[in-house]
């Protein structure tokens, strides 16, 4: 099975992700508070049909960070949907080795992608019960 992954660009924050975050009764995160105004990611196509979407934060560290992976609610078929998620993962983390980065770090409350990232080759570290943010 191949999809079509590229980079997110300016138009995908307001014509896909932001219905896919409230589909899903998220709140969608500010533009400014995603990597490169909500372009520093990458979405995942099943032929013409985005499937999910993924951010990467590059830091002053050795550390990256994946964050903010959502998917299309209304894209049904959940063996292609997993499929398409593993691919997500695996070029956002790809992308963090390519820019220098020793380790890749995700925050995750999702069970299932907690998984899709084991098989990926993540481990478990702590448990964490709040995130906390502060707006300045």
């Amino acid at each position: 099975m191949k999809f079509n992954i590229r980079k997110l660009n300016a138009l995908d924050y307001d014509t896909i992700l932001g219905k896919w975050w409230k589909d899903w009764r998220w709140t969608p995160p500010p533009k400014d508070f995603l990597p490169e105004n909500g372009e520093g990611g990458f979405i995942v196509y099943d032929n013409d049909i985005p499937v999910c979407a993924g951010y990467i934060y590059i830091t002053n560290s050795s550390v990256g960070w994946c964050d903010w992976i959502i998917s299309n609610f209304e894209y049904k078929n959940k063996q292609k949907r997993k499929k398409a998620l593993l691919e997500l993962i695996k070029i956002l983390t790809h992308t963090l080795e390519l820019s220098n980065c020793k380790y890749a770090y995700a925050l995750i409350k999702s069970d299932s992608l907690i998984e899709h990232y084991k098989e990926n080759g993540y481990v478990e570290g702590d448990q964490y019960t709040k995130e906390m943010i502060k707006k300045l």
